[in-house]
């Protein structure tokens, strides 16, 4: 399996650098010579000599002009998160353990500019030798052969580009911009119109255990699952089935169990890319394990993966009782405190009656009595986006853990004196890439 998107730029530059050095030749360039003996088979009687063409230093020579190449932006930003990077340039003698990411991808490029014309005094491109060369390329992203891939199926989200690369071994992309899916894979959405993205995951195995990388590999999924349902509004879910293999061998399916059906669709556009990569690797690393947090995080979770929103409100309503109403619901606080900390003082009494709405709807629909419509679904819907938020912004640092209290204090503070602290909705790409430390070769969701 592997990106058409990286062989697409990747032999869009080729084509063009082709171009260009053929165009140097015609200019009056020459490609030097060398004068390198052979030894006979035996290794006696007299050596054997033939002038070798210097293509490799032909080429290094001309890296401004390549680099002035108007495709070689797109084949540097599609073969910088590429897996098998450092192997490949290892594997042709060009590794380069201190040099920044940047070098290394040039460098990969003239060594695949050399593997392309090696032994050539010209640049005609012979389509033969890129595929080679390409191959070659590719095959050092599964170089380790005891690594695991991988791949589930995501519903409810799509995406601008052919493919994003969230962190190292992490992909999510359009199904056609991937070669050599499982069988089912392009096919796994119920609803073919809805379409669906490919995750795939590439896995070090550690120890002689492949289960052990898969056990990995899981939690990874769950843990970019839940990234992207609080990201957006959208509800993103699995599908019930996986696949996994070892090394080059073949798919085996794996059950991931229901994740519920998608509701609404998040569009991850180009410009939302860097922010989305910020905040999977801070939800990574700051989703919380064991308190009132964790617990409403997982009651979320739930609520996701529930056939309805009418069926998600309690799952919703529990986890903002753990959050904002530890006293019990004999307080009466739930309906206030939100309102506090997800509106403006004047919208404040229009969303406490909203929220005194919703619970009236959670108490019908648990008694089997609740009506169904647009209205009510829009009720529970808002629950859900106010949790979210909440969740999302004491994940990034924008609210304090103690969210009761900030309501409190922000209730019994002077209206004139006010800063109404209003959950933020998506986090700035500024204030993500402040948390995620300003790096994106960290990412807490490579394994």
């Amino acid at each position: 399996m592997h990106s058409v998107r990286l062989e697409e730029a990747l032999a869009e530059f080729v084509q063009d650098a082709a171009g260009a050095l053929q165009g140097e030749l015609l200019a009056g360039a020459e490609v030097r010579f060398e004068l390198a003996s052979q030894g006979t088979r035996r290794g006696s009687g007299p050596a054997l000599y033939c002038y070798r063409p210097l293509t490799a230093e032909f080429i290094d020579e001309r890296q401004p002009l390549l680099e002035g190449l108007s495709s070689h932006a797109g084949a540097c930003g599609a073969l910088e998160r590429f897996d098998g990077l450092q192997r490949y340039l290892a594997s042709v003698g060009m590794e380069l353990p201190r040099a920044t990411s940047a070098a290394r991808v040039k460098a990969a490029l003239r060594a695949l500019l050399r593997d392309t014309f090696a032994e050539q005094s010209d640049f005609e491109l012979r389509p033969e030798r890129l595929q080679a060369a390409l191959g070659r390329l590719e095959q050092a992203a599964q170089a380790g052969a005891g690594g695991v891939t991988l791949l589930a199926t995501l519903h409810g989200l799509t995406i601008s580009s052919p493919e994003i690369q969230l962190t190292r071994g992490l992909t999510i992309a359009h199904p056609d911009a991937l070669e050599g899916l499982p069988e089912g894979a392009t096919t796994a959405c119920e609803d073919a119109a809805a379409g669906h993205l490919i995750a795939v995951l590439a896995c070090d195995q550690e120890d002689d255990d492949p289960r052990r990388a898969i056990a990995r590999g899981r939690e990874i999924v769950a843990e970019l699952l839940r990234a992207l349902r609080l990201f957006g509004d959208g509800r993103v879910t699995l599908g019930a089935l996986a696949w996994a293999r070892i090394g080059g061998g073949g798919w085996n399916a794996l059950a991931l169990g229901s994740g519920g059906r998608p509701h609404g669709m998040l569009l991850v556009t180009a410009e939302q890319e860097d922010e989305l990569r910020a905040f999977c690797n801070l939800v990574s690393r700051r989703a919380p394990a064991e308190n009132q947090l964790a617990w409403a995080l997982r009651r979320f979770e739930l609520g996701c993966e529930r056939p309805s929103s009418y069926e998600a409100l309690s799952d919703h309503v529990l986890a903002l009782r753990a959050l904002l109403e530890p006293e019990g619901p004999s307080s009466g606080m739930l309906a206030g405190r939100l309102a506090a900390l997800c509106a403006t003082p004047e919208q404040r009494l229009a969303l406490t009656e909203r929220v005194v709405q919703a619970l009236d709807l959670e108490r019908a629909v648990i008694a089997g009595t609740a009506v169904e419509h647009a209205a009510t679904e829009a009720l529970a819907d808002d629950m859900a986006n106010h949790l979210r938020a909440l969740l999302r912004d004491v994940i990034c640092g924008h609210l304090d853990p103690d969210l009761d209290a900030l309501a409190d204090e922000i209730l019994l503070a002077p209206v004139e004196a006010e800063a109404p602290a209003e959950p933020s909705g998506s986090p700035s790409l500024q204030d993500m890439f402040s948390y995620a430390g300003e790096s994106q070769e960290v990412l807490d969701l490579s394994v």
